[in-house]
């Protein structure tokens, strides 16, 4: 059966998916946007879990527990800054699904959420990380063998509106 990838408009620390990929800085330790609510969420010792982990390089990702989350693990992965397009943003950006796909597949997570990875203090312009996350999910190996559901959990709105549209093609 063919994996059900779509969007969703709401918070990503209600949902109730195997795991839900957070959109990390490098140092694993929280920060603003969704990182700083998934951390907030979860509570304090997820802090402690990712300070052992000694941080995440951009493109990569790492798992922890959920603690107070109603999911079993979240992935942390680090989405590249925007810096024009001519640094591999694109590139690490894709890695960022790639990853977080494998690991979700290595530990049995059959459901997953990602946040819109990089769009917000890391400036990538919505439209083109939308492209990119839908079609790297898309062309995953393993996605309709293993995944039972993707979620793009938008939000805002006019991500919503964003990822429905790109979704439909």
């Amino acid at each position: 059966m063919p994996t059900l990838i779509r969007a969703y408009h709401g918070d990503i620390v209600t949902l109730a998916v195997d795991c839900i990929v957070n959109a990390a800085n490098t140092t694993l330790l929280g920060g603003g946007g969704v990182d700083g609510a998934i951390h907030y969420a979860a509570g304090p010792e997820l802090v402690a879990e990712c300070r052992a982990l000694r941080g995440c390089r951009t493109g990569e990702a790492k798992i922890t527990r959920a603690y107070r989350l109603p999911v079993k693990r979240i992935i942390h992965t680090v989405g590249p800054v925007w810096q024009g397009g001519s640094q591999r943003e694109a590139e690490l950006l894709a890695s960022c699904y790639t990853e977080s796909l494998r690991l979700a597949a290595r530990n049995l997570l059959r459901s997953m959420a990602f946040p819109s990875i990089s769009t917000g203090a890391y400036a990538y312009p919505p439209r083109e990380a939308a492209e990119v996350a839908i079609a790297t999910v898309r062309n995953h190996p393993s996605i309709d063998e293993f995944f039972d559901e993707i979620l793009f959990c938008c939000y805002s709105a006019e991500d919503y509106a964003l990822y429905k549209k790109l979704l439909r093609h």
